[in-house]
Protein backbone atom coordinates (compact mmCIF):
# COMPACT_ATOMS: atom_id res chain seq x y z
CA UNK A 1 0.00 0.00 0.00
CA UNK A 2 0.84 3.30 -0.64
CA UNK A 3 0.10 6.62 0.26
CA UNK A 4 -0.35 9.19 -2.57
CA UNK A 5 -0.99 13.21 -2.79
CA UNK A 6 -4.38 14.13 -4.22
CA UNK A 7 -2.49 15.79 -7.08
CA UNK A 8 -0.75 12.24 -8.33
CA UNK A 9 -3.55 9.93 -8.00
CA UNK A 10 -4.20 8.52 -11.32
CA UNK A 11 -7.38 6.71 -12.87
CA UNK A 12 -7.75 3.49 -12.25
CA UNK A 13 -6.07 3.29 -8.93
CA UNK A 14 -7.43 1.02 -6.59
CA UNK A 15 -8.38 2.47 -2.90
CA UNK A 16 -6.71 0.66 0.11
CA UNK A 17 -8.69 2.22 2.90
CA UNK A 18 -12.41 3.66 3.17
CA UNK A 19 -13.01 7.37 3.32
CA UNK A 20 -15.81 8.80 5.34
CA UNK A 21 -17.26 12.24 5.38
CA UNK A 22 -19.28 14.07 8.54
CA UNK A 23 -22.22 12.00 8.57
CA UNK A 24 -20.08 8.15 8.94
CA UNK A 25 -20.98 7.40 5.41
CA UNK A 26 -18.24 6.89 2.92
CA UNK A 27 -16.68 8.87 -0.14
CA UNK A 28 -15.31 5.59 -1.25
CA UNK A 29 -14.92 2.31 0.59
CA UNK A 30 -12.04 0.39 0.09
CA UNK A 31 -11.10 -1.78 -2.53
CA UNK A 32 -12.71 0.87 -5.09
CA UNK A 33 -11.14 2.67 -8.87
CA UNK A 34 -10.59 5.74 -8.49
CA UNK A 35 -12.30 8.24 -11.17
CA UNK A 36 -11.85 11.84 -12.40
CA UNK A 37 -14.67 12.26 -10.86
CA UNK A 38 -13.86 10.33 -7.72
CA UNK A 39 -10.74 12.53 -7.17
CA UNK A 40 -12.07 16.07 -7.65
CA UNK A 41 -14.66 15.10 -5.08
CA UNK A 42 -11.70 14.18 -2.70
CA UNK A 43 -9.64 17.20 -3.61
CA UNK A 44 -12.99 19.58 -2.77
CA UNK A 45 -13.74 17.51 0.41
CA UNK A 46 -9.78 18.72 1.51
CA UNK A 47 -8.43 15.75 1.73
CA UNK A 48 -4.72 16.00 1.62
CA UNK A 49 -3.81 11.96 -0.13
CA UNK A 50 -5.20 8.51 -0.04
CA UNK A 51 -3.82 5.04 0.01
CA UNK A 52 -3.71 2.76 -2.97
CA UNK A 53 -2.94 -0.72 -3.21
CA UNK A 54 -0.19 0.22 -6.42
CA UNK A 55 0.94 3.15 -8.36
CA UNK A 56 0.03 1.51 -11.32
CA UNK A 57 -3.37 1.55 -12.44
CA UNK A 58 -3.37 -1.28 -14.27
CA UNK A 59 -2.43 -3.73 -11.68
CA UNK A 60 -5.44 -4.50 -9.64
CA UNK A 61 -4.80 -5.62 -6.63
CA UNK A 62 -6.88 -6.05 -3.67
CA UNK A 63 -6.48 -4.42 -0.47
CA UNK A 64 -5.89 -6.33 2.78
CA UNK A 65 -8.48 -7.94 4.59
CA UNK A 66 -9.57 -6.61 7.80
CA UNK A 67 -10.80 -8.19 10.76
CA UNK A 68 -14.55 -6.48 10.69
CA UNK A 69 -16.58 -5.82 7.30
CA UNK A 70 -16.83 -2.89 5.17
CA UNK A 71 -20.47 -2.82 5.79
CA UNK A 72 -20.40 -3.59 9.80
CA UNK A 73 -18.13 -0.48 10.33
CA UNK A 74 -19.67 2.28 8.04
CA UNK A 75 -23.60 1.35 9.78
CA UNK A 76 -21.29 1.54 13.33
CA UNK A 77 -20.27 4.54 12.47
CA UNK A 78 -23.29 6.22 10.88
CA UNK A 79 -25.50 4.54 14.64
CA UNK A 80 -22.48 6.19 16.83
CA UNK A 81 -23.34 9.17 14.99
CA UNK A 82 -26.77 9.24 15.75
CA UNK A 83 -26.03 8.14 19.03
CA UNK A 84 -24.32 11.04 20.06
CA UNK A 85 -26.44 13.70 18.50
CA UNK A 86 -29.52 12.09 20.36
CA UNK A 87 -27.46 12.69 23.61
CA UNK A 88 -26.49 16.02 22.58
CA UNK A 89 -29.99 16.96 22.12
CA UNK A 90 -32.19 14.83 24.31
CA UNK A 91 -29.42 13.86 26.76
CA UNK A 92 -30.46 10.05 26.09
CA UNK A 93 -30.34 7.87 23.00
CA UNK A 94 -31.58 4.83 22.10
CA UNK A 95 -29.02 1.68 22.66
CA UNK A 96 -31.03 -1.19 20.63
CA UNK A 97 -29.03 -0.18 17.02
CA UNK A 98 -25.50 -0.03 18.91
CA UNK A 99 -26.41 -3.21 20.93
CA UNK A 100 -27.06 -5.24 17.33
CA UNK A 101 -23.61 -3.14 16.19
CA UNK A 102 -21.86 -4.66 19.19
CA UNK A 103 -23.28 -8.49 17.98
CA UNK A 104 -22.27 -7.89 14.40
CA UNK A 105 -18.88 -6.53 15.51
CA UNK A 106 -18.25 -9.23 17.68
CA UNK A 107 -19.45 -12.14 14.66
CA UNK A 108 -17.11 -10.55 12.18
CA UNK A 109 -14.18 -10.84 14.70
CA UNK A 110 -14.98 -14.23 15.31
CA UNK A 111 -15.18 -15.56 11.86
CA UNK A 112 -12.07 -12.87 10.51
CA UNK A 113 -9.78 -13.56 13.72
CA UNK A 114 -7.15 -14.92 11.50
CA UNK A 115 -6.49 -11.38 9.75
CA UNK A 116 -3.96 -9.57 11.75
CA UNK A 117 -5.49 -6.11 12.33
CA UNK A 118 -5.17 -3.45 9.86
CA UNK A 119 -7.58 -0.59 10.56
CA UNK A 120 -7.22 1.57 7.35
CA UNK A 121 -9.06 4.20 7.03
CA UNK A 122 -9.82 8.11 6.57
CA UNK A 123 -11.70 10.89 8.43
CA UNK A 124 -12.54 14.01 8.51
CA UNK A 125 -11.95 16.01 11.49
CA UNK A 126 -15.78 15.79 12.02
CA UNK A 127 -15.85 12.35 12.15
CA UNK A 128 -13.13 11.48 14.20
CA UNK A 129 -15.16 10.46 17.53
CA UNK A 130 -17.59 8.35 15.71
CA UNK A 131 -14.88 6.55 13.68
CA UNK A 132 -12.33 6.26 16.32
CA UNK A 133 -15.59 5.05 18.96
CA UNK A 134 -16.02 2.03 16.30
CA UNK A 135 -12.04 1.60 16.27
CA UNK A 136 -11.63 1.52 19.76
CA UNK A 137 -14.65 -0.83 20.37
CA UNK A 138 -13.38 -3.25 17.48
CA UNK A 139 -9.95 -3.20 19.24
CA UNK A 140 -11.39 -3.49 22.41
CA UNK A 141 -13.52 -6.69 21.36
CA UNK A 142 -10.70 -8.21 19.78
CA UNK A 143 -8.71 -8.22 23.41
CA UNK A 144 -11.59 -9.81 24.77
CA UNK A 145 -12.24 -12.37 22.32
CA UNK A 146 -8.53 -13.09 22.49
CA UNK A 147 -8.88 -13.44 26.14
CA UNK A 148 -11.89 -16.11 26.09
CA UNK A 149 -13.93 -13.93 28.12
CA UNK A 150 -18.28 -15.44 28.05
CA UNK A 151 -19.78 -13.91 24.95
CA UNK A 152 -22.08 -11.90 27.26
CA UNK A 153 -19.23 -9.88 28.55
CA UNK A 154 -17.45 -9.80 25.33
CA UNK A 155 -20.59 -7.67 23.73
CA UNK A 156 -20.70 -5.41 26.88
CA UNK A 157 -17.22 -4.51 26.32
CA UNK A 158 -17.46 -3.74 23.02
CA UNK A 159 -20.76 -1.61 23.55
CA UNK A 160 -18.75 0.14 26.43
CA UNK A 161 -15.80 0.80 23.19
CA UNK A 162 -18.46 2.14 21.34
CA UNK A 163 -19.74 4.37 24.16
CA UNK A 164 -16.49 5.30 26.14
CA UNK A 165 -16.45 8.86 24.79
CA UNK A 166 -20.10 9.68 24.88
CA UNK A 167 -19.40 12.39 27.26
CA UNK A 168 -17.10 14.56 24.88
CA UNK A 169 -21.27 15.78 23.55
CA UNK A 170 -20.18 17.95 26.90
CA UNK A 171 -16.64 19.48 25.58
CA UNK A 172 -17.06 22.31 23.20
CA UNK A 173 -16.41 21.35 19.67
CA UNK A 174 -13.90 23.91 19.85
CA UNK A 175 -11.26 22.23 22.16
CA UNK A 176 -12.01 19.30 20.81
CA UNK A 177 -11.11 20.01 17.32
CA UNK A 178 -8.00 22.78 18.48
CA UNK A 179 -5.24 22.22 16.68
CA UNK A 180 -2.71 23.48 19.13
CA UNK A 181 -2.16 22.97 23.32
CA UNK A 182 -5.02 23.44 24.84
CA UNK A 183 -5.15 25.94 27.97
CA UNK A 184 -5.45 25.00 31.38
CA UNK A 185 -9.12 25.81 31.55
CA UNK A 186 -9.69 23.93 28.38
CA UNK A 187 -7.93 20.40 29.67
CA UNK A 188 -9.77 20.71 32.60
CA UNK A 189 -12.96 20.84 30.26
CA UNK A 190 -11.76 17.97 28.42
CA UNK A 191 -10.74 16.16 31.58
CA UNK A 192 -14.16 15.91 32.62
CA UNK A 193 -15.71 14.01 30.01
CA UNK A 194 -14.71 10.53 31.53
CA UNK A 195 -17.09 11.71 34.66
CA UNK A 196 -20.07 12.95 31.95
CA UNK A 197 -19.82 9.95 30.44
CA UNK A 198 -20.10 8.00 33.52
CA UNK A 199 -23.48 9.94 34.39
CA UNK A 200 -24.89 9.25 31.64
CA UNK A 201 -24.77 5.71 30.70
CA UNK A 202 -24.66 5.06 34.73
CA UNK A 203 -28.73 6.51 34.27
CA UNK A 204 -29.10 4.89 31.40
CA UNK A 205 -27.99 1.76 32.39
CA UNK A 206 -28.78 2.04 35.93
CA UNK A 207 -28.43 -1.98 36.70
CA UNK A 208 -25.19 -2.19 34.68
CA UNK A 209 -22.15 -0.18 36.05
CA UNK A 210 -20.06 -1.87 32.93
CA UNK A 211 -20.34 0.59 30.39
CA UNK A 212 -20.58 3.64 33.13
CA UNK A 213 -16.83 2.10 35.16
CA UNK A 214 -15.39 1.93 30.97
CA UNK A 215 -16.01 5.07 30.16
CA UNK A 216 -14.87 6.69 33.84
CA UNK A 217 -11.95 4.98 33.84
CA UNK A 218 -10.41 4.74 30.13
CA UNK A 219 -8.17 7.45 30.59
CA UNK A 220 -6.96 6.03 34.11
CA UNK A 221 -2.96 4.92 33.66
CA UNK A 222 -1.48 1.62 35.89
CA UNK A 223 1.24 3.81 37.44
CA UNK A 224 -1.67 6.46 38.48
CA UNK A 225 -0.85 9.03 35.95
CA UNK A 226 -4.09 9.05 34.62
CA UNK A 227 -7.25 11.02 35.08
CA UNK A 228 -9.73 12.03 36.16
CA UNK A 229 -9.10 9.38 39.61
CA UNK A 230 -5.47 8.49 39.24
CA UNK A 231 -6.34 5.12 40.17
CA UNK A 232 -3.54 2.21 40.04
CA UNK A 233 -3.17 -0.70 38.71
CA UNK A 234 -6.02 -3.52 40.19
CA UNK A 235 -8.03 -0.36 40.85
CA UNK A 236 -8.77 -0.10 36.93
CA UNK A 237 -11.33 -2.58 36.01
CA UNK A 238 -9.58 -5.18 33.48
CA UNK A 239 -12.35 -3.54 30.75
CA UNK A 240 -10.96 0.26 31.45
CA UNK A 241 -7.38 -0.86 30.45
CA UNK A 242 -8.09 -2.55 27.70
CA UNK A 243 -10.48 0.25 26.17
CA UNK A 244 -7.36 2.12 27.52
CA UNK A 245 -5.27 0.34 24.98
CA UNK A 246 -7.45 0.57 22.41
CA UNK A 247 -8.16 4.61 22.62
CA UNK A 248 -4.42 5.46 22.55
CA UNK A 249 -3.74 2.98 19.72
CA UNK A 250 -6.20 4.65 17.38
CA UNK A 251 -5.65 8.07 18.68
CA UNK A 252 -2.26 7.71 17.85
CA UNK A 253 -2.46 6.10 14.48
CA UNK A 254 -5.45 8.88 13.26
CA UNK A 255 -5.02 12.13 11.94
CA UNK A 256 -5.51 14.82 14.26
CA UNK A 257 -6.20 18.62 14.11
CA UNK A 258 -2.62 18.82 15.83
CA UNK A 259 -0.43 16.22 14.83
CA UNK A 260 -0.51 13.83 11.49
CA UNK A 261 -1.07 9.85 11.69
CA UNK A 262 1.56 7.94 13.26
CA UNK A 263 2.60 4.52 11.97
CA UNK A 264 1.62 0.85 13.95
CA UNK A 265 5.62 0.75 14.60
CA UNK A 266 5.71 4.47 15.96
CA UNK A 267 2.43 3.94 17.83
CA UNK A 268 3.47 0.64 19.34
CA UNK A 269 7.26 2.21 20.32
CA UNK A 270 5.49 4.71 21.82
CA UNK A 271 3.11 2.53 24.13
CA UNK A 272 5.53 0.11 24.43
CA UNK A 273 8.41 1.96 25.79
CA UNK A 274 8.02 5.69 26.12
CA UNK A 275 4.58 4.75 28.86
CA UNK A 276 5.30 1.72 29.74
CA UNK A 277 3.63 3.21 33.02
CA UNK A 278 0.42 3.46 31.47
CA UNK A 279 -0.71 0.62 30.52
CA UNK A 280 -1.21 -3.29 31.31
CA UNK A 281 1.84 -5.22 30.11
CA UNK A 282 0.10 -8.12 29.73
CA UNK A 283 -2.64 -6.87 27.98
CA UNK A 284 -0.56 -4.58 25.80
CA UNK A 285 2.07 -7.50 24.54
CA UNK A 286 -1.43 -9.49 23.43
CA UNK A 287 -2.68 -6.62 21.60
CA UNK A 288 0.32 -5.81 19.36
CA UNK A 289 0.68 -9.91 18.81
CA UNK A 290 -2.50 -9.33 16.91
CA UNK A 291 -1.78 -5.77 15.14
CA UNK A 292 0.20 -5.16 11.82
CA UNK A 293 3.01 -3.32 13.33
CA UNK A 294 4.32 -3.89 9.67
CA UNK A 295 1.93 -4.27 7.08
CA UNK A 296 2.89 -6.42 4.25
CA UNK A 297 4.45 -3.80 1.55
CA UNK A 298 6.29 -1.67 4.19
CA UNK A 299 9.05 -0.80 3.08
CA UNK A 300 11.75 -1.08 6.30
CA UNK A 301 15.42 -0.19 7.00
CA UNK A 302 17.62 -3.10 8.12
CA UNK A 303 21.21 -3.76 8.33
CA UNK A 304 21.57 -5.97 5.02
CA UNK A 305 19.69 -2.68 3.35
CA UNK A 306 16.31 -1.96 1.87
CA UNK A 307 13.67 -4.84 2.67
CA UNK A 308 10.08 -5.15 1.62
CA UNK A 309 7.69 -6.54 4.12
CA UNK A 310 6.29 -10.26 2.84
CA UNK A 311 4.75 -11.83 5.54
CA UNK A 312 3.75 -11.32 9.05
CA UNK A 313 2.89 -13.93 11.24
CA UNK A 314 1.08 -13.23 14.60
CA UNK A 315 3.01 -13.64 17.85
CA UNK A 316 5.74 -12.42 15.02
CA UNK A 317 4.32 -9.12 14.69
CA UNK A 318 7.64 -7.16 15.19
CA UNK A 319 9.75 -9.62 13.32
CA UNK A 320 8.28 -10.48 9.53
CA UNK A 321 9.45 -11.79 6.61
CA UNK A 322 10.90 -9.40 4.36
CA UNK A 323 13.07 -9.16 0.94
CA UNK A 324 16.48 -7.45 0.74
CA UNK A 325 16.05 -5.49 -2.63
CA UNK A 326 18.36 -2.86 -2.09
CA UNK A 327 22.07 -2.26 -0.14
CA UNK A 328 22.21 0.53 2.22
CA UNK A 329 22.91 2.51 -0.36
CA UNK A 330 19.78 2.33 -1.72
CA UNK A 331 21.11 0.75 -4.98
CA UNK A 332 18.65 -1.65 -6.03
CA UNK A 333 20.17 -5.26 -5.92
CA UNK A 334 20.33 -7.68 -9.02
CA UNK A 335 19.35 -10.74 -6.71
CA UNK A 336 16.71 -9.85 -3.77
CA UNK A 337 17.00 -11.94 -1.17
CA UNK A 338 14.40 -13.14 1.99
CA UNK A 339 14.97 -12.62 5.59
CA UNK A 340 13.01 -13.93 8.16
CA UNK A 341 14.10 -11.30 10.91
CA UNK A 342 12.75 -13.40 13.77
CA UNK A 343 16.00 -15.65 12.75
CA UNK A 344 18.00 -12.84 12.40
CA UNK A 345 20.88 -11.29 15.05
CA UNK A 346 19.08 -8.60 17.43
CA UNK A 347 19.50 -5.35 15.88
CA UNK A 348 18.79 -6.25 12.26
CA UNK A 349 15.56 -4.24 11.61
CA UNK A 350 16.47 -0.27 11.89
CA UNK A 351 12.77 0.69 11.39
CA UNK A 352 10.49 1.77 8.67
CA UNK A 353 12.32 4.47 6.35
CA UNK A 354 11.88 8.04 6.65
CA UNK A 355 9.25 10.29 3.88
CA UNK A 356 12.23 11.73 2.39
CA UNK A 357 13.47 7.85 1.62
CA UNK A 358 10.66 6.72 0.71
CA UNK A 359 9.89 9.46 -2.03
CA UNK A 360 13.06 8.52 -3.31
CA UNK A 361 12.35 4.46 -3.92
CA UNK A 362 8.88 5.44 -5.46
CA UNK A 363 9.41 8.30 -7.73
CA UNK A 364 13.19 8.54 -8.51
CA UNK A 365 14.02 4.59 -8.86
CA UNK A 366 10.32 3.68 -9.36
CA UNK A 367 9.96 1.16 -6.42
CA UNK A 368 6.12 0.00 -6.11
CA UNK A 369 6.17 -2.31 -3.39
CA UNK A 370 2.83 -3.99 -4.67
CA UNK A 371 4.22 -4.83 -8.16
CA UNK A 372 7.84 -5.90 -6.65
CA UNK A 373 6.34 -8.63 -4.36
CA UNK A 374 3.95 -9.80 -7.45
CA UNK A 375 7.25 -10.19 -9.74
CA UNK A 376 8.84 -11.58 -6.94
CA UNK A 377 5.94 -14.29 -6.27
CA UNK A 378 5.88 -14.88 -9.98
CA UNK A 379 9.83 -15.11 -10.02
CA UNK A 380 9.08 -17.59 -6.70
CA UNK A 381 6.97 -20.07 -8.35
CA UNK A 382 8.85 -20.09 -11.71
CA UNK A 383 11.94 -21.45 -9.88
CA UNK A 384 9.67 -23.96 -8.10
CA UNK A 385 8.29 -25.09 -11.11
CA UNK A 386 12.12 -25.46 -12.76
CA UNK A 387 12.78 -27.50 -9.81
CA UNK A 388 10.64 -29.71 -10.12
Amino acid sequence: MIHIPIKKLKNGMITAQSIYNPLGASYLTKGMELSPTYIERLEKAGFDGVTVTSMDPKLKLAPPDDIVQEKTRISAIQNVATAFHSVEENGTFDPAPLQGISENILQDIIAQQQNLVQLTDIRLHDTYTFAHSVNVAILSSLLGVLLKISREEQLKLTLGGLLHDIGKVTVPYEILTKAGHLSDDEWSVMQGHPEAGRQRLKKMFPNDTLLSTIALQHHEHIDGSGYPNHLKGEQIHRYGRIVAIADVYDALTSVRPYKRAYTPSVAHRLMATCSPGHFDLDLLKLFFDNVAIYPVGTILKTQEGYAIVKKVEFGHTLTPVVCIFANREGKLLDAPHDLDLKEAPKGMLEGVISDSELYHFIHNINVDPAIFLQENAEKEDASQENAE
